[in-house]
């Protein structure tokens, strides 16, 4: 039995002014849902969201690992065979604190080997002097410009080996460098890399010629991606070309030159292919990396070696950390 009572205001005028329905049920009747009632069911755009939230991870996940175990594990490995006295084939590592690094800056002949690096940090400013002058003047109208661009960048895509060879020819004793001053009338020409006061200069002038494409490309783009109405505005206020690289070119690459600053002197620090396969670290020319290799493999010191790793990577991240304050990842307005 239902009974269906609705709400009517009593004679009195105050009476509930709501329509409500009560169904009363008697027996074993089914009861009919509340009116207004609904199930919550489970909502599509909550499983579509988690989803597109998981699947970047999922394409990360081969290269995060890629990155942990050959990256951060070895770092971490080397870390700690730099206190201990490892000789690369003992099973037994014998833990000695800090010596090694003790050893590093109390032996001159470990050190010093960095003063061979401040070479390669004046080359590598040259090197970027040279790069942005090229790529200023290929970035606009220029005669054959593509045929110069491949020229400069070409170096930078040969193999490190292949190029010390054929420096290594061009620079011994009546090589092509040699012939060519011949004939211009020097007959004796000092030895570039015999001679302990030029080896260096031949080496970092080799590393100029190689690496100077990386930062021309990357100069090159940064000034190209410049609005150009930036320069037509300067032309119409009579900006000369000087006005217009100071003002407007400079300003408009300053991240990259940030950027090619940490490449110049991380690898100027760390620099090796050029002088092992030319010089082998001979007449002076002996830079850190080439001191590490030589103590791990050479003299079978893997501990030290390592400690001499971990101090070149912290002088870089050093370097790194000065130039992120010189040169902050504000954005330049230049309009």
């Amino acid at each position: 039995m239902a009974v269906n009572t609705t709400g009517r205001p009593n004679d009195d005028g105050s009476g509930a002014g709501d329509d409500r329905q009560v169904l009363v049920t008697a027996g074993g009747g089914d009861q009919a849902p509340a009116r207004g009632s609904g199930s919550a069911g489970a909502s599509p755009g909550r499983d579509t969201t988690q989803g597109r939230r998981t699947t970047p991870w999922l394409f990360l996940l081969i290269p995060l690992g890629f990155l942990i175990v050959f990256t951060y594990i070895p770092v971490g490995n080397m870390v700690w065979y730099s206190v201990t006295s490892w000789d690369g084939r003992d099973p037994v590592k014998e833990f000695v604190g800090l010596d090694n690094y003790v050893q590093i800056f109390t032996r001159p002949e470990l050190f010093e080997v960095f003063f061979v690096s401040l070479y390669y940090v004046g080359g590598s400013f040259v090197q970027m002097a040279l790069a942005l002058y090229f790529a200023t003047v290929l970035s606009f109208k220029t005669r054959f410009r593509n045929f110069f661009k491949g020229v400069i960048f070409f170096p930078y895509l040969l193999n490190g080996v292949a190029i010390g060879l054929v420096f290594l020819y061009f620079f011994r004793p009546g090589g092509t460098l040699d012939a060519v001053l011949a004939l211009v009338g020097v007959q004796e020409p000092p030895q570039w890399l015999g001679d302990p006061s030029m080896v260096n200069y031949s080496l970092a002038a080799t590393s100029v010629w190689r690496f100077m494409g990386l930062n021309f490309v990357l100069f090159l783009g940064a000034i190209q991606s410049i609005p150009s109405e930036l320069y037509e505005a300067a032309d119409i206020d009579g900006a000369n070309s000087w006005d217009k690289f100071r003002y407007i070119i400079l300003p408009g690459i300053r991240q990259i030159l940030g950027l090619s600053f940490i490449l110049a002197i991380s690898g100027a620090l760390s620099v090796f292919e050029i002088p092992y396969i030319m010089t082998g670290g001979a007449n002076g020319s002996e830079t850190f990396v080439i001191q590490t290799v030589n103590t791990a493999f050479k003299f079978s010191k893997v501990g030290l070696a390592s400690a001499m790793a971990v101090v070149l990577l912290i002088i870089v991240l050093v370097f790194t950390w000065i130039q992120r304050k010189l040169f902050a990842d504000d954005k330049v307005d230049l309009v």
